[in-house]
């Protein structure tokens, strides 16, 4: 009688339970987890991928000073020019870690541009035209006998300043290096441009 008990109970639990093929087949047959998507980081230049912005000059200003920089360091005869050198970018971190009175001159002379080219074309200085920008900058380019003795004046102060510090810029950076270098030209140091009476803008 007990040994019938017994063996009700394991064909009971043999029933109850799938087999073992029956077990691997549904393992074969379930489709195998999705594999997690990938995620793709696009990488690339800070430079090229990303327009610069402004960190110390407010837009407007900024923009100006690019304007500023392009009529005084044109791109021309294989050389880059300032915008090429990203001079704009460079000055503007540059003043934004230079003396108080150096970052007032730049905030006023930029702030001087866009008064003058609102109170004649009724826009900012950024946004003039080559001859129209001109027309403003001209009067301020004035002769400049000795470099510690700057024009009192804040306009042509601000000009010299500006057009030193945006040429010397542009003739140490990595693109001016690089076109020198292609076009056979030696290349010994850093290469600082001074006279000592500079015109500045001639033309």
């Amino acid at each position: 009688m007990l040994q019938d008990m017994k063996r009700r109970r394991f064909l009971q639990t043999i029933a109850a339970a799938p087999s073992a093929p029956a077990v691997l087949a549904a393992q074969q047959t379930a489709p195998p987890p999705a594999p997690a998507p990938v995620k793709i980081l696009a990488t690339g230049r800070g430079d090229v991928v990303a327009e610069p912005v402004p960190r110390f000059f407010t837009h407007v200003q900024f923009e100006a000073l690019r304007k500023l920089s392009d009529l005084l360091v044109p791109a021309g005869n294989g050389a880059p020019g300032a915008l090429d050198a990203g001079v704009p970018q460079f000055i503007d971190f540059l003043i934004g870690q230079s003396p108080a009175d150096r970052k007032q001159l730049y905030r006023s002379g930029l702030d001087l541009l866009n008064e003058h080219a609102a109170k004649q074309f009724s826009k900012p200085f950024g946004a003039l035209d080559a001859k129209e920008a001109n027309s403003i900058l001209r009067p301020l380019m004035v002769p400049v006998p000795w470099a510690y003795d700057p024009p009192k004046d804040l306009g042509s102060h601000f000009a010299t300043t500006a057009h030193e510090d945006i040429r010397t810029a542009t003739r140490n950076s990595r693109e001016w290096a690089e076109a020198s270098k292609a076009a056979g030209r030696r290349i010994a140091g850093p290469q600082l441009y001074w006279d000592e009476i500079d015109p500045i803008y001639k033309g």
